[in-house]
């Protein structure tokens, strides 16, 4: 047996000692023994424990993999999360304050991927366990929002019927304005008799709509996440921000930065998380490479009130990014990209000499490297925000404004 005592966490949440030996599930400062294999300790016994360590709030922590900081206070985490930013700004040698941290409550995440598995006794339906293939069978959720976790034992009840014996059913669950949009994959091939049992239970879990693969089975109300003034029709397994507050949070922010512009430009629009908002103000142009997604913002715009023109434009940012020329007429920039983040669409953004920049990211590393580019071109960095919709995770979501100096 060793003892190590924790320095500082990974950016997976993971405790690190000196070696670097990894602990899962530690806080910087506890004192832990365990074998030591390879450069883990997979198994460890805490010999004395941070003044920031809690007892978990959910059942299933010990085995599932859909939390990893759930043993560190709310103050700990969120303290952490600005650090993993303020750290990767000052890694390309920037320096800026960590204005707010908005830290999404337990219970409200929106959306979720569940997989689901036939057993000799029925099914089980859960999240994969830390770095694992097998399920956690999921009695309850403290991160899910109720709407989405009272569908468990229906689940479970469409594994046993649904699934092949040796394979996995996955479950894309999106709690929409409207009620529960639910996409099925991996499962038996449909036939005639499948389409109307999953119709029969589509009415009886009283869901919005319900696809199997790429085929709607059964809608009885359109999926509708309204954004703004605007009701934006969801596609199948779509995406959309994990929780109402982290969207709202982050749509705060974004504004802040666009305060009176006049036009915008929103790369990397999706359905419209930000254009439809700042269309309230301004003129926006709105550029995306996925169809599914501009066709459902030029509509949530079409059926939206009060909104001033959004033009939609499909275009690959990361093979053709806008030109600085074509940036240069709109007073703000909105960008948020991949977790790649998009450096070649900061440089044009950056020769452009647009006024304003309005970053979302969530990725701290590829943001603070996109961060360099316009600092060095003239802009200054201010009111850096952490927005954490993935409450328990280590996953840091990110915004800021860069002016023009």
């Amino acid at each position: 047996m060793t003892t190590v005592t924790i320095e500082r966490l990974g950016h997976q949440g993971d405790g690190i000692a000196p070696g670097p030996v990894y602990v899962p599930r530690m806080l910087p400062g506890e004192v832990v023994e365990g074998e030591i294999s390879g450069d883990r300790i997979s198994a460890p016994k805490i010999i004395t424990p941070s003044s920031d360590r809690v007892k978990p709030a959910c059942r299933h922590y010990a085995q599932c993999g859909g939390c990893s900081l759930q043993h560190a206070s709310d103050d700990f985490v969120a303290n952490w999360k600005a650090g993993v930013v303020r750290e990767a700004l000052m890694a390309r040698g920037l320096g800026a304050e960590i204005s707010a941290v908005h830290t999404s409550p337990a219970k409200s995440r929106r959306r979720a991927v569940l997989t689901g598995k036939r057993t000799k006794k029925g099914a089980m339906v859960g999240f994969h366990g830390a770095a694992s293939h097998v399920i956690v069978d999921v009695l309850d959720c403290q991160i899910l929002q109720p709407a989405i976790a009272s569908l468990l034992p229906e689940l479970r009840r469409l594994t046993v019927e649904f699934a092949s014996r040796k394979g996995e059913l996955r479950f894309v669950i999106t709690s929409s304005d409207t009620g529960i949009d639910l996409l099925i994959s991996g499962g038996k091939e449909l036939d005639l008799a499948m389409r109307g049992r999953l119709a029969e239970l589509s009415e009886q879990m009283d869901l919005a709509r319900l696809v199997w693969e790429d085929e709607v089975i059964a809608q009885r109300r359109p999926p509708i996440l309204n954004i703004g003034s605007a009701p934006v029709p969801l596609a199948p397994g779509g995406f959309l921000q994990a929780t109402r507050e982290g969207q709202t949070a982050l749509q705060a922010a974004v504004m802040q930065t666009v305060n009176d512009a006049r036009s915008v430009v929103d790369l990397f629009s999706g359905c419209g998380t930000f254009a439809l908002v700042a269309a309230e103000k301004a003129e926006v142009h709105a550029v995306d490479s996925v169809d599914d997604l501009l066709a459902a913002l030029d509509a949530g715009w079409r059926h939206g009130t009060g909104l001033k023109q959004i033009t939609t434009e499909n275009r690959d940012l990361f093979r053709r990014p806008m030109l600085s020329d074509e940036l240069a007429k709109f007073d703000v920039a909105i960008i948020d990209p991949p977790r790649a983040g998009a450096e070649a669409q900061v440089v044009e953004l950056a020769s452009s000499k647009i006024p304003t920049v309005a970053s979302v990211s969530c990725n701290p590393v590829t943001f603070a490297r996109d961060a360099e580019i316009l600092v060095k071109a003239g802009y200054a960095i201010s009111n850096v925000q952490v927005v954490d919709q993935f409450r328990w995770s280590p996953h840091v979501e990110v915004t800021a404004c860069f002016s023009l100096q």
